[in-house]
């Protein structure tokens, strides 16, 4: 996060704004802890009393990041459906947003044209 006090934004929209980040189901979890050393984010912290893995910043998930419930052994992480997330996406036209942003940056680094689609 920032230090500037400045809210965190992806691709235009208030991170805190996105219902995207893990759930722990602890019933399931064996606490091995492959979801704290895995993710890139610092999302998670670990309570060495309860050898659980703890959701301690959900904002610093990456939005469509499931890497973390991919490790799990325990099929223990959980995150919102990709399809809430698409409908958020739709609705508030990031994709819009994205080629607005990169060409008024003289890039356009996602755009391709058919050939190169193709190739």
């Amino acid at each position: 996060m920032p230090e500037t006090g400045e809210t965190p934004t992806w691709h235009g929209v208030p991170r805190n704004g996105i219902d995207w980040h893990p759930t722990v189901d602890v019933s399931l979890c064996i606490g091995c802890g492959m979801c704290v050393t895995g993710c890139g984010k610092g999302v998670y912290g670990y309570d060495y009393e309860r050898e659980k893995p703890i959701v301690l910043r959900p904002t610093q998930c990456l939005v469509g990041c499931v890497t973390c419930s991919n490790v799990c052994p325990e099929g223990a992480i959980s995150f919102p459906s990709i399809q809430q997330l698409q409908k958020m996406m739709r609705q508030r036209k990031m994709l819009a947003y994205v080629k607005k942003q990169e060409l008024s940056e003289g890039k356009d680094r996602w755009a391709v044209n058919s050939q190169e689609a193709i190739q």
